[in-house]
């Protein structure tokens, strides 16, 4: 490592929610068609990146994540390393990866995750690599990883792994809302084709949904719809019980986010989403409150920073 580059980074990986999701149809690669909207939340997962002697290590805040090789922050570190033409195995690395954004409920923390290491070790290891290069290295991880280098808003297409930025919304209030299930994206997947095979078509699933607080995109990117939530939701009734509490309790809009099993609410005024809180808070579920960022923002808050190490290694 150059001696110019700090033994430390900390690097915030943040949630996203998809305001609106479409699934168009089948491609003939197999995979599905979509069209996406993207946001970045201000709720975030921190990676530390610390040089140091050894073997490569990976620890996780939250046990039920896994901490070896399957990890997409090991997977990472390998794909860049491997990227960098280095020999051997990952070495003279370790990274702690403090947990805050749920799991396996459609807001995108793994890959986040999976960024926010690409950017950490890049700066760590002292290497020139755009990110536009490091998002393309991303798509190798997971369709999505690629956002978590644009931020803000944007339109994905495709797998949803053509990123196009939009325009920012204007600055918006997040209640997200976790059941206690998880769904898995396979078992979303499934169940949207046997239900596409009943209904016949992907154009009869829903379609349209209330508007974007302050948006001025054009149609069709500019309401809150997922043709994933009708379908969790008939396995997971209680998907669109909590989406007509929060509607009930004057959200401006609401639906799933991803696959699920996420609900988020979009609020334009502070008291009205504190209260909507309180009115979905049940010991079975859990509640963030959070808000939507710009990309300045993101991109501000996202970027490595040098921290400190305690002679163990381990971050202050």
């Amino acid at each position: 490592m150059n001696a110019s580059a700090p033994p430390a980074l900390r690097v915030r990986a943040h949630a996203k929610i998809n305001l609106n999701l479409r699934v168009l149809g089948r491609r003939p690669d197999g995979y599905h068609e979509l069209r996406t909207v993207f946001q970045a939340l201000a709720l975030h997962d921190t990676l530390t990146v610390v040089a140091r002697p050894g073997a490569f290590d990976l620890e996780c805040s939250d046990a039920r994540l896994p901490s070896d090789a399957s990890n997409l922050v090991a997977r990472a570190a390998d794909l860049l390393w491997r990227h960098l033409r280095r020999d051997g195995p990952v070495r003279d690395v370790a990274v702690r990866l403090e947990k805050r954004i749920p799991m396996q409920a459609g807001l995108g923390g793994g890959s986040a995750d999976a960024a926010a290491a690409l950017l950490g070790l890049a700066r760590l290891w002292d290497v020139e690599i755009a990110p536009a290069e490091l998002a393309t290295l991303g798509h190798q991880l997971g369709a999505d990883v690629g956002f978590f280098f644009t931020g803000g808003a944007a339109l994905g297409l495709g797998r949803g792994d053509e990123i196009h930025p939009l325009a920012d919304l204007p600055r918006l209030g997040v209640l997200v809302v976790v059941p206690a299930f998880a769904v898995s994206t396979a078992d979303a997947y499934r169940w949207l084709d046997e239900d596409i095979g009943r209904v016949g078509q992907v154009g009869k699933m829903a379609r349209s949904g209330p508007a974007i607080p302050g948006c001025t995109w054009p149609a069709p990117d500019g309401d809150v719809v997922n043709d994933f939530e009708p379908v969790v939701a008939a396995r997971h009734p209680e998907i669109a019980q909590i989406v007509g509490a929060l509607r009930a309790a004057g959200v401006a809009a609401a639906a799933m986010t991803g696959s699920g099993s996420a609900v988020f609410g979009l609020f334009d005024n502070d008291a009205v989403l504190e209260q909507a809180a309180q009115a979905l808070e049940a010991a079975s579920r859990s509640i963030e409150r959070t808000r939507t960022l710009s990309r300045a923002e993101y991109l501000q808050a996202s970027a490595p920073v040098a921290t400190r190490v305690a002679p163990t290694g381990r971050a202050l």
